[in-house]
């Protein structure tokens, strides 16, 4: 039998955080290198990215940062290159970058359903088929997260476009889940519910989403609070390493009961 240690011992690997300069993308960047990966962390924000490199350095683990935007697909095939010329593969891929900005359906306009959808998912769905073209011709396989939401379920208003980019994500989580597994690459999604992240505490600022509709939000969640960003980085490495092992094409909420109330 495999012993724990073992099971969610990921020194030697590489792993590949999207939208990792705060939030769920940070706690998922600390976790994977305290486990042992070697973190590439990724992000428009270089301040804040290369900042968090250099806490996971100090703190004894290894990274490195490169400027990313997802939704410039274009530019993929060469962010990859510069990857592999300190990793000879990149062995899990935690997709986190998102936006949510908030408006009313009737007020949404095509550049906000536009922006929404090129970086949650059509930029998501390029990466993830360029990261899984180099697992599959590597041999080794390699583990895919990405990170959805309860809205793909339950949707909570004013975030249509944000809702139908997440629920797509779960479809294509189990698409490709299909696909990739005879090359040994796994492919599941976390739903996240209320996280108490930067962006989220923007989305309740003055003029963003009314306090009224926070507070109805945070009455459904029977263990009543938000979750932190680490408690969802925490099954991020549990679907990053062995001790996931044979799931694919899951979605796993992580909501505080959200979803059963």
């Amino acid at each position: 039998m495999t012993r724990i240690p073992e099971l969610i011992d990921l020194s030697g690997e590489t792993a590949l955080v999207t939208g990792a300069a705060q939030g769920i993308g940070a706690a998922s960047a600390r976790r994977l290198a305290e486990a042992g990966a070697s973190v590439v962390v990724t992000d428009v924000n270089a301040a804040a990215g290369s900042r968090l490199a250099q806490e996971i350095i100090h703190g004894g683990g290894r990274a490195r940062f490169l400027p990313l935007d997802v939704t410039r697909v274009e530019s993929l095939p060469e962010t990859m290159a510069r990857i592999r010329e300190e990793a000879p593969r990149i062995d899990i891929l935690v997709n986190n970058a998102a936006i949510f900005p908030t408006a009313p359906a009737l007020e949404t306009t095509p550049e906000r359903w536009d922006a929404v959808l090129n970086l949650n998912l059509r930029g998501l769905f390029f990466l993830t088929t360029e990261v899984a073209r180099q697992m599959r011709a590597g041999g080794a396989g390699g583990r895919i997260v990405n990170i959805a939401s309860v809205d793909a379920i339950r949707p909570t208003g004013q975030l249509a476009p944000y809702d139908a980019s997440k629920a797509g994500v779960v479809m294509l989580t189990r698409s490709l889940a299909v696909e990739l597994a005879p090359f040994g690459i796994r492919i599941n999604a976390i739903a996240p519910g209320g996280i108490d992240t930067p962006g989220a505490r923007a989305a309740v600022a003055p003029g963003a989403v009314p306090a009224r509709a926070m507070a109805g939000f945070l009455a459904r969640i029977p263990m009543g609070r938000m979750g932190s960003p680490d408690e969802i980085a925490r099954v991020v490495l549990f679907l990053a390493s062995r001790l996931s092992e044979y799931m694919t094409g899951a979605l796993v909420p992580v909501d505080g009961g959200y979803l059963v109330a």
